[in-house]
């Protein structure tokens, strides 16, 4: 069978990124430019600034990555884009960028979801073998879903509030960390012990969960000590924060395992970058005898080596896109019918 050369684009939040990948699974090239100092100024991504700078970045980001690859955009076989979810500007001048190329070089055009770039981006370590759980933990999503082939999933828990990613960067707030949010969060929990006393979310032996309550109990400690004159012991309050909130996937992800007889797991999301989940995912997996899988570092934050990653099952199926296509601020990855 030909080599597949896909060109992926991912511009959903601050990271303007371009890649090439070779049949899913084989980087060729990736540029990425992140508008993380700017943004840090004002405490998180300021979307008009954001739109603006893709428009400015995104044929620099090209030209980069194709000098890298050594190839031209006419060399490969599909141009595919992030369209949904994601800051609306940043996302349109993906995609209007993505469907200009398809429309100029002749190549089909993929439109990909997201989460779907973070749940393929484990071909890089290795082909995804089904059945298996993915272990979903971003800053809009946590479930854990069941793959029983490409793009077909189950999902058997969900949140019933707020994602692991959303309850950490409003952590990061109460502490009154900079933004980033939640990679702030685990340095300081690294430096403290969980010393506060935190209730456990969804303890239960259901497989949904929720951090609401967990983040507004931080909010509400942090507050009755203020108003008590105490000084809040910040590293023990981030590091009890943690500990509690990756329990409750630990605890989820166990249970799932046990229940649906599980024998490989992915872990897939940009909280997948934390060192301590990644540590306790490692741990479940060699006590269950289970096979993990989770992205090197680099592929667990935003790019589009992902995206190039997760559109090939779909380049495969001609699961293509005409130029209608437009972006969504909002969509839900797993659909009802999936579930």
């Amino acid at each position: 069978m030909k080599d597949v050369y896909i060109l992926g684009i991912e511009s959903s939040c601050d990271e303007t990124s371009i890649s090439i990948v070779k049949n899913g699974c084989e980087e060729i090239a990736t540029t990425v430019l992140t508008q993380m100092d700017t943004h840090a100024k004002f405490g998180g991504v300021v979307p008009e600034i954001a739109s603006r700078m893709h428009t400015e970045n995104i044929t620099i980001v090209l030209e980069d990555l194709l000098s890298k690859a050594k190839m031209q955009v006419s060399d490969v076989d599909a141009i595919a884009v992030t369209y949904a979810p994601g800051l609306l500007g940043s996302l349109l001048v993906g995609v209007e960028f993505a469907k200009t190329l398809s429309l100029v070089y002749e190549k089909p055009l993929i439109a990909t979801h997201h989460i779907a770039g973070h749940i393929y981006a484990n071909n890089l370590v290795k082909k995804l073998e089904f059945p298996l759980l993915a272990v979903v933990v971003s800053g809009g999503h946590t479930e854990l879903v069941l793959m029983e082939d490409d793009y077909k999933f189950k999902v058997l828990g969900t949140t019933k509030d707020d994602a692991i990613g959303e309850s950490f960067d409003k952590v990061a707030r109460v502490l009154g960390l900079p933004y980033p949010g939640g990679p702030n969060v685990e340095k300081y929990a690294s430096l403290g012990n969980p010393t506060y006393d935190l209730p456990k979310p969804m303890d239960n032996d259901e497989l949904d969960f929720s951090f609401s309550g967990l983040k507004s109990a931080v909010i509400n400690l942090k507050h009755n000590e203020e108003q008590r004159g105490n000084k809040i012991r910040e590293y023990d309050l981030a590091c009890s924060f943690q500990t509690v909130a990756f329990d409750q996937i630990i605890r989820k992800s166990r249970l799932a395992i046990e229940r649906y007889n599980i024998k490989r797991v992915i872990v897939a999301g940009g909280v997948s970058a934390s060192a301590n989940l990644r540590e306790e995912m490692q741990k479940l997996c060699a006590e269950k005898n289970v096979d993990l899988s989770i992205p090197p570092m680099k592929y667990c934050t935003d790019n589009a080596t992902m995206i190039a990653c997760a559109a090939y099952p779909q380049f495969l199926k001609h699961d293509f896109s005409d130029f209608s296509l437009h972006a969504k601020s909002q969509e839900y990855f797993f659909k009802n019918e999936d579930m």
